[in-house]
């Protein structure tokens, strides 16, 4: 039976913060506020760290999160967290620092290493966690992962459990206004992918479907928008409600081979996440396709993409136009773009395709998934993109 799990609070809107400020003070007494070293030289931290004072909130502050997070990372953050006695987590920045908040939070009440909890569900009490994400698109705020690199093995571990579910989500849209265009469309692409896997997901169910199309049509409308001025207002917040859909979604629903292909390319070759599932939407949804029509569909003429005069099939074709011309109008680099020489590439192929079926993510595909079939867009990701 599906099951329908968010944060349980969710302050959204302009001064969100503020009225977020008497349930902050109510996660406990001492955070530690996980973010990066931009983020916390920023007026988002500054406004954040007033209303802490305001309330009489001690904190302590780890700005170690640079890039997407490791385990060392994590071992740096919950260190300080226990010399510094706290007793709650907040994170404020991209899906880096909300994700590091989350396995801090975790590991603090955990035996072992964080590598240990690789695939397994987190259980038990832990602390409170607050999530203020300052970009749209990754979702962390409303969901039950975290994705952590283990730096040893050069993978991706997954991590996850009803227990990372932030107890607040903070989504002030003026808090994502000076995002490079870079970072806007890979976060905003990210959270298209989320609506886009949770709709065709086997997981996916009536509650999640509503929230995903609505994800879908506004991503297609407003990140064309947000990419060509970032001080579009409008735009802005339509993004940030879109990604808190989109996250929903995902913790709802899951995600599918997107997702399962992109984690180890971003692990091997240091991709963004949110880059890395731009990189791979069309091979991927192309793959999928045929498993999914009229799911496909659906987005196609929900979106404008398609009418109902189209078959499921056309109907889908054109959907899948539809986000090549999103990633075209996003610049979107190809891996070789990227730096990434096909050399290197093509010998890493086989670990990419073992570690992206064991995340499970494929399977919740339409349509089955094998190792194989992963090598064979790895390796038409390249090629394809090639000239």
């Amino acid at each position: 039976m599906p099951h329908y799990a968010i944060p349980q609070h969710v302050f959204a809107g302009k001064n969100a913060l503020e009225e977020a400020a008497s349930y902050i003070k109510k996660c406990g007494r001492s955070p530690l506020i996980v973010t990066g070293k931009h983020v916390g030289k920023s007026p988002m931290y500054e406004k954040l760290t007033r209303i802490l004072e305001q309330e009489e909130i001690t904190y302590r502050t780890f700005d170690g999160i640079t890039g997407e997070p490791t385990d060392k990372m994590i071992e740096e953050g919950l260190s300080l967290y226990r010399e510094s006695s706290c007793d709650f987590v907040i994170g404020i920045g991209g899906g880096s620092p909300l994700d590091s908040a989350k396995a801090i939070a975790a590991m603090s009440v955990s035996p072992g290493e964080i590598s240990d909890y690789m695939g397994k569900e987190i259980t038990g009490e832990i602390p409170a966690i607050v999530a203020i994400p300052t970009t749209a698109g990754t979702g962390s705020e409303a969901t039950k992962f975290t994705i952590i690199t283990d730096q040893g093995k050069d993978i991706k571990m997954l991590l996850k459990g009803e227990r990372l579910i932030p107890k607040l989500a903070i989504i002030d849209p003026d808090f994502s206004m000076d995002m490079p265009k870079s970072v806007s469309a890979a976060t905003g692409l990210d959270a298209f992918t989320h609506a886009v896997e949770a709709y065709t997901s086997r997981k996916a169910f009536s509650l999640t479907d509503t929230l995903a199309v609505s994800a879908v049509k506004r991503i297609l409308r407003y990140l064309p928008a947000v990419y060509q001025n970032g001080y579009d207002t409008k735009a802005r917040e339509e993004m940030a409600i879109a990604a808190l859909e989109a996250g929903i979604c995902i913790n709802n629903s899951s995600v599918t081979i997107v997702h399962g292909m992109s984690r180890p390319i971003g692990a091997l070759f240091h991709v963004p996440h949110g880059l890395s599932n731009a990189m791979l939407l069309n091979e991927c949804i192309g793959f999928a396709l045929d498993g999914a029509y009229e799911r496909f569909a659906d987005l196609g003429r929900a979106s404008g993409a398609a009418d109902g005069t189209d078959s499921d099939q056309v109907a889908a074709e054109k959907f899948l136009n539809k986000i090549e011309e999103l990633c075209s109008i996003c610049e979107v680099p190809t891996l070789k773009e990227y730096g990434i020489e096909k050399e290197v590439y093509f010998a890493a192929v086989d670990k990419m395709a073992s570690d992206a079926i064991a995340s499970g993510s494929p399977a919740n595909t339409r349509k089955e998934v094998t190792k194989e079939d992963c090598m064979e867009i790895y390796r038409k990701l390249y090629v394809n993109t090639e000239n």
